[in-house]
């Protein structure tokens, strides 16, 4: 992305973005049992709760009526569809791990399998968006955290943290081209969580080949643990590798979620925020809820005098709905120097 004279001012920055991750997926109800919805009603007003409080994206995962995360399509089509009623201008991007939390106590925390995730293309109502990842990576959710953010929770047991901490994302070519052409051909929007740079080069290499053909929708994942570090210089590489057309969130955990954003807010790009991501206040006095995490945000935009996108506004600055023709206009649309004209196409000799 190029920062021209005047990028810090609010009246040359869209208007922000804030995704809520209200669901909590990593979570169990008892370690925050006033927030964490698990009734279907409950997880309906928690959409209604987050949007009112200035989030636009709800990033949606769904439990069980025994708080376990659900794994059944159909419960997610049941809460989109009661979201949809709600607040059907809200943009609903299901998480596409779907759930990935241990069963039980030793249990592996891991993602479903290539085919069950390759049916969120057949949700219905149809989602928005659906987040894909890009490379199988390493996501060891404990890394970077410190003892006294997991006391008095359930990743205190020993075996939920190792479960945790051995975590990985299975994304591999032949799941992820696949995954995004059923995506594309359904009308839902690819978001892409990239990790690092090379999750970067791997979508535009996929976009330059036409795998896929949309808008440039990303989170930049600063988890560590096999992903990036939070902090400003991979936040800046990636950035830099970013074209101007691209919708960049920023996304960490923990009490780095805060600083992060800030960053975010300030660089003009679009934040996350939400119990899934992080249960506590900065000085880690008192767990913190998904709308409260919001209404900060919102006040610290307000001090940036940065304004909040309306829901509108997010559907159109994030273009949802919208796919192109062909890979020189998607390139094009998105800000990338279209493809080289003659000479050694390299990978561009694949097929799509």
């Amino acid at each position: 992305m190029n920062f021209l004279d005047g990028h810090l001012y609010p009246e040359n920055q869209q208007p922000l973005i804030i995704t809520a991750a209200p669901y909590a997926p990593g979570w169990v109800p008892s370690d925050f049992p006033e927030d964490i919805p698990v009734t279907m009603e409950e997880q309906i007003q928690k959409a209604v709760d987050c949007y009112n409080a200035g989030a636009t994206v709800l990033h949606l995962h769904v439990r069980e009526l025994d708080g376990k995360g659900s794994k059944r399509l159909s419960k997610f089509n049941e809460l989109i569809a009661g979201v949809r009623a709600a607040v059907p201008e809200m943009i609903i991007q299901v998480g596409g791990s779907i759930s990935f939390s241990p069963e039980s106590d030793g249990a592996a925390a891991k993602w479903l399998s290539d085919d069950t995730r390759h049916m969120l293309a057949e949700l219905d109502p149809k989602p928005d968006q659906v987040t894909v990842t890009i490379n199988t990576s390493q996501m060891n959710l404990t890394e970077h955290a410190e003892v006294a953010d997991y006391k008095g929770t359930s990743r205190e047991n020993p075996a939920v943290y190792d479960a945790f901490t051995d975590m990985i994302v299975p994304s591999n070519p032949s799941w992820y081209e696949e995954h995004i052409q059923r995506l594309s051909a359904a009308g839902i929007q690819s978001a892409f969580q990239c990790y690092n740079i090379n999750s970067f080069e791997t979508v535009e290499r996929l976009m330059r080949r036409g795998v896929y053909k949309g808008p440039l929708v990303m989170n930049w994942v600063a988890l560590g643990g096999g992903m990036d570090q939070a902090n400003i210089y991979n936040l800046a590489n990636f950035v830099r590798a970013a074209p101007d057309g691209a919708v960049l969130t920023v996304e960490s955990s923990l009490r780095n979620v805060l600083p992060v954003n800030m960053i975010g807010i300030a660089m003009g790009l679009h934040v996350r925020c939400g119990t899934e991501d992080c249960l506590w206040n900065q000085s880690r006095t008192a767990k913190m809820s998904s709308v409260a995490q919001i209404e900060q945000l919102v006040r610290i935009a307000g001090e940036f005098g940065r304004p909040i996108a309306t829901a509108q506004q997010a559907r159109e600055i994030s273009k949802i709905g919208i796919f192109y023709d062909t890979v020189e206009e998607s390139l094009a649309a998105n800000g990338f120097a279209p493809n080289r004209n003659g000479g050694n196409q390299g990978f561009l000799r694949k097929a799509a």
